[in-house]
């Protein structure tokens, strides 16, 4: 095979893995303390500095985890620019190889001082924040090595663990669903799937509890069916609590659950939940609409978090009290977005994306944070 053509080949494969590249920024680097790589993609930074978390995954090659950062970042754009903040989308990735566990200990300080590297290279372009495989005391150890970290503890002034308010902002989404597919916001009675009860889904679990909802709960991680037991939910496997007989569903574990071969047989009337990236393509949105399903958008229905940490980096510090009072807000953002899907015939993702990329392309004024 001649030169020309191994490099046609090489295009054609990365046009095949890669998303398309309308990004700021992509720093791919192997950390010289781990030998693992270290991934940040800045989307955006039109309205703000990018916010986006540290997600530390097992991938089969570098294209896949590369490909998940420029997908995850172009999210945290539009997540932001539809919530009104003052911030861009970024995202980061620690890229374990495919079969190998988290790392503990020493091994584990020594990748997050690896990526903290990464994120100190862009200068504040991007802000790091916990995301799925990190936690607070990880963004502790990368603090010690970049100023430019987010959702620290809130005895140092941050805002800590985001999930309870991506939970709480899913539950606002949900209510709103219930309103239109429904005619109220009350979610007594209300027969409810959440597919995935980890930190958020599991905090959403009790909140729709509390609220009166009838609930159907699952997750790959068989011990956390003690959470159903206590909350007295049914409990199925993830493929059937796709499918299952509710009137909302709400996926919150890893995205692209929501496809061609999955939404022909889901049952529920509404869909929202925590999960990033439900769409399998853009196209499902317009399928779900054909059936009659509601889809609240996810990076709508999920940007509690970003909005929680929006309000730590407020002139005067975090707010408990306005950080609620902004996360709940996310009622009205939904409200809007379904607002101009009916207003313009079109579905509720067509609707959330025209309102981001106009946002985008207006400055940010410093009360949107």
């Amino acid at each position: 095979m001649d030169g020309a053509a191994t490099r046609r080949d090489r295009l054609v494969a990365i046009d095949a893995h890669l998303e398309p590249l309308a990004h700021e920024a992509l720093v791919v680097r192997r950390g010289t303390r781990s030998g693992l790589y270290t991934i940040v993609a800045v989307h955006s930074t039109a309205r703000g500095p990018s916010l986006g978390g540290c997600r530390m995954w097992t991938y089969g090659d570098t294209r896949e985890a590369i490909r998940d950062a420029l997908r995850l970042s172009r999210a945290m754009t539009f997540k932001s620019a539809v919530a009104g903040l003052a911030l861009g989308g970024g995202k980061g990735v620690i890229m374990l190889p495919a079969g190998s566990s988290p790392p503990e200990g020493d091994a584990r300080r020594a990748v997050l001082l690896d990526f903290a590297e990464t994120v100190q290279m862009l200068d504040g372009a991007y802000l790091t924040a916990e995301d799925v495989g990190t936690s607070e005391p990880d963004m502790e150890t990368i603090a010690s090595a970049t100023r430019h970290v987010t959702g620290l503890a809130t005895s140092r002034g941050g805002s800590g663990d985001p999930s309870p308010w991506t939970a709480l902002g899913v539950e606002a989404a949900i209510r709103v669903a219930c309103e239109r597919a429904f005619g109220s916001t009350s979610v007594v009675g209300r027969r409810i799937a959440v597919v995935g009860v980890g930190s958020v889904g599991g905090r959403l679990a009790e909140l729709l509890a509390e609220g009166g909802a009838r609930l159907v709960l699952t997750d790959i991680d068989g011990r956390r069916r003690a959470l159903a037991d206590r909350l007295g939910a049914d409990w199925t496997d993830p493929a059937s609590a796709l499918i299952a007989d509710v009137d909302v569903l709400a996926p919150c574990a890893l995205g692209g659950v929501l496809d061609d071969a999955t939404v022909p047989q889901v049952r529920a009337r509404a869909i929202a939940g925590a999960a990033n990236n439900q769409l399998a393509h853009e196209a499902v949105g317009e399928l779900l609409a054909e059936r009659g399903i509601l889809w609240v958008p996810d990076f709508v229905a999920n940007a509690g978090g970003v909005v929680n940490i929006a309000v730590e980096l407020e002139p005067g510090g975090y707010d408990t009290e306005r950080a609620e009072a902004r996360v709940r807000a996310i009622a009205d953002t939904v409200r809007a977005v379904l607002d101009h899907a009916a207003a313009t015939g079109s579905t509720p993702l067509a609707a959330a994306n025209e309102i981001a990329l106009r946002r985008v392309a207006e400055p940010a004024s410093p009360a949107a944070a």
